[in-house]
């Protein structure tokens, strides 16, 4: 047939790699990082309007502080951004938060239809960690 166009192994091999460089990168750029200071990073908030950037800043910024205050020797923080159940323009939004204070891991995930909500109440969750565990040493 006309349409048919054949390939050796070697062709078809290139083919799927380019396929799959193409697909590794556009889940890249979803899951690239911006880091805001020293010791904040967002990951997975490309897909954010920028409008909702500003809140998300300052709403990190804001819970930083807290858990700086009440950390021992804070060293960092992580925000992982992932919607779920992506349908039309309405998603689930799963916010994974990851503190480090004095080398001790504490984490919370949160999943709401309201980026603000999820983000807030992990946000919440890991301040808490933080200050009961910080109380008891």
């Amino acid at each position: 047939m006309l349409g048919d166009v054949k390939m050796d192994n070697a062709e078809e091999q290139n083919v799927a790699n380019v396929e799959q460089n193409v697909a590794s990168a556009a889940v890249d750029k979803v899951n690239e990082s911006v880091s805001l200071g020293g010791n904040i990073e967002l990951v997975g908030f490309k897909q954010v309007s920028l409008a909702d950037v500003v809140v998300v800043k300052k709403l990190v910024g804001h819970y930083t502080r807290k858990i700086q205050e009440h950390s021992q020797n804070f060293e960092k923080i992580q925000i992982f951004l992932k919607e779920i159940h992506k349908i039309d323009n309405n998603a689930k939004h799963e916010i994974h938060v990851k503190a480090l204070d004095a080398g001790k891991a504490f984490s919370a995930e949160v999943i709401d239809k309201n980026l603000f909500i999820a983000l807030d109440g992990a946000l919440k969750k890991v301040l808490a960690e933080v200050s009961h565990h910080n109380q008891r040493a």
